[in-house]
């Protein structure tokens, strides 16, 4: 499955290319942006697979900071500052990864 199974090609491409510059990452407006706040649970669950790349059923932070190269391959790697600051703002339960609901939770409340 690919990103643009679940989100627009267009929508992508405007998303990453807004923070190609580094320490420019601001979740709210990526997921606005990629117009993820709008569509349903499901389809948020199924972007979460996609970026959870080692199937453990939780984004780590090694994954974290390739949230943009999952979105598109020329996206660039976050920096550790905008990592964490990921990090933070999803991990609820502060076990040091977001899970499904947490990033159901990170993408609405953006």
């Amino acid at each position: 499955m690919s990103m643009c199974d679940v989100l627009a090609a267009a929508d992508i491409s405007k998303a990453v290319g807004a923070f190609a510059a580094p320490d420019s990452f601001n979740h709210k407006k990526f997921f606005e942006l990629l117009g993820l706040k709008s569509k349903s649970p499901d389809v948020m669950k199924q972007v979460f697979q996609k970026l959870d790349q080692d199937n453990s059923g939780f984004i780590e932070e090694e994954e974290l900071c390739l949230i943009l190269k999952g979105f598109a391959a020329e996206g660039r790697t976050l920096t550790a500052k905008e990592t964490k600051d990921l990090l933070n703002a999803g991990d609820k339960d502060g076990d040091g990864k977001i899970g499904v609901e947490e990033f159901v939770n990170l993408v609405v409340q953006s």
